[in-house]
């Protein structure tokens, strides 16, 4: 067979990037819609008179915790991940961009509409403001979309890199998505406060609507890529045995894995003392280390930042050199460090918080790098759809029902705080006993990491072996 024969554009290194660019952008504008609410909370509570909304922090608890909503309790994930192994990255890139879309333009409208101060929607058992009940359902699907999007492009880069710098290539989609979070944390108050409340959102829609090209666009390369595999295949003399394909029993092989398990857990800890600090780490530095509110927002946006450039250095070092689990278990325990300095009620210091804030990137560098190139080693390749969408939906449990614990927390250890704020007196939250839920998912996060480095070396993961093949 000729090398002619044998060669696709995934052989070409500016194809492979190109790729990743290009369904990166996506990402970038689905994190960056993600967190464009979080630095608004501390105007979202002021009175409609002063150009907020009269929300608590009950509310915007149940607002940030409705993110995963329809993916937990309909199973939307799991059910992404068997549509992504079915019918293919293509059709999921498609249909999951739109979901994003369509769910933001449900939330601008919700926090753009004048309900009526006294407006309610019945939801289950209890009656709700309509503006809450239809902003949250927007970035319910919303979150649908986003969540079903990151498993997609998750498969995208295990189609392209493997056997190549898998990792670093997932580290730099990472990196890129949370310069999404960066511009979604630092910059919203600022628009917001010389455009009105809603701009920032509606600008984040467009963005979004922009990624949806940007993902159509990639299909031709995929298709392309798929079309030059099949001519390969065919071209090849050599007996070919296709790979399984999913089936749905195949679930319970997954769940029965060990290793799976970990890494879930391992998810849910380490991501939930992370994303749901975004939601409510600006009100944390209004409220605790006094900084005004037009600026909070870019001490959270440090974050990402960290992760820019280090997030591909962590993922390039595990591609030469391995160490997954020992990269995991140094960014669980720096996790647990920093949310501990920021519990202190003695620290005030913005200084200090920011610094911490710091090392709090880096360490939401290292464990991402080397936590999802490890799927492919623990999960076979038919099943990492499913596999990617069941890890995202125990992720989606705890991104649930941690903000809607920090904001109930917040307000029941602050009584009476809300509506103080809201009626234009100033107050402040004491946000001691709300931190502590942080630490001890960081604690709980430690042990898991630590668990993993110990049955790696007994069960043969392969964690600490590199990822690029010699």
């Amino acid at each position: 067979m000729t090398d002619a024969i044998k060669r696709t554009i995934r052989e070409s290194a500016g194809a492979r990037w190109t790729a990743l660019a290009i369904v990166s952008f996506t990402m970038f504008c689905g994190y960056l819609f993600t967190d464009v609410m979080s630095p608004l909370k501390p105007m979202l509570q002021q009175s409609i008179a002063d150009g907020g909304l009269a929300w608590s922090s009950i509310d915007f608890g149940f607002f940030a915790g409705a993110y995963g909503f329809l993916n937990v309790f309909l199973f939307m994930l799991v059910l992404s991940g068997i549509i992504l192994d079915k019918k293919g990255i293509r059709f999921s890139l498609i249909i999951s961009a739109a979901i994003m879309v369509i769910g933001a333009v449900m939330q601008y409208i919700a926090v753009a509409k004048n309900f009526a101060p006294d407006a309610t929607t019945q939801f289950l058992f209890w009656e709700m403001k309509s503006q809450i009940f239809w902003a949250s359902f927007g970035y319910a699907v919303f979150g649908v979309g986003v969540e079903f999007a990151g498993i997609t492009v998750s498969k995208v880069i295990v189609k392209w890199f493997t056997g190549y710098q898998i990792a670093l290539a997932m580290g730099l989609q990472v990196s890129f998505a949370r310069l999404g979070s960066m511009a979604g944390l630092a910059f919203p108050a600022m628009i917001a406060i010389k455009w009105g409340l809603t701009t920032p959102v509606l600008l984040a829609t467009v963005l979004l609507i922009i990624g949806f090209l940007s993902f159509i666009f990639y299909t031709f390369m995929d298709k392309k890529l798929d079309k030059q595999e099949a001519d390969v295949k065919a071209a090849s003399t050599e007996e070919h045995v296709d790979e399984e394909g999913f089936r749905t029993s195949d679930i319970l092989v997954i769940l029965k894995n060990k290793g799976f398990w970990y890494i879930a857990l391992l998810c849910v800890l380490f991501y939930g003392g992370v994303f749901p600090f975004y939601k409510f780490g600006a009100d944390l530095f209004v409220n605790k280390f006094g900084m005004s509110p037009k600026f909070a927002g870019l001490v959270p946006s440090i974050i990402p930042i960290g992760t820019l450039a280090l997030t591909p250095l962590f993922g390039n070092i595990y591609d030469r050199k391995g160490k997954g689990a020992t990269i995991m278990l140094i960014g669980a325990i720096m996790l647990l460090i920093v949310h501990i300095i920021l519990f202190l009620p003695g620290i005030t210091s913005v200084a200090v918080g920011a610094i911490a804030v710091i090392f709090l990137g880096i360490a939401f560098s290292l464990v991402p790098s080397a936590m999802w190139p490890s799927v492919p080693k623990i999960i076979p390749n038919h099943l990492l759809g499913t596999a990617f969408a069941l890890i995202f939906y125990i992720q989606n449990i705890g991104l649930m029902l941690i903000p809607m614990s920090l904001g109930i927390v917040l307000d029941k250890t602050n009584p009476g705080v809300a509506e103080q704020i809201a009626a234009g007196q100033d107050v402040v939250y004491n946000y001691t006993t709300t931190m502590s839920i942080f630490v001890g998912l960081a604690a709980l996060a430690v042990i898991v990491a630590i668990a993993l480095l110990r049955d790696d070396k007994k069960e043969g993961f392969g964690l600490e072996l590199p990822n690029m093949q010699k």
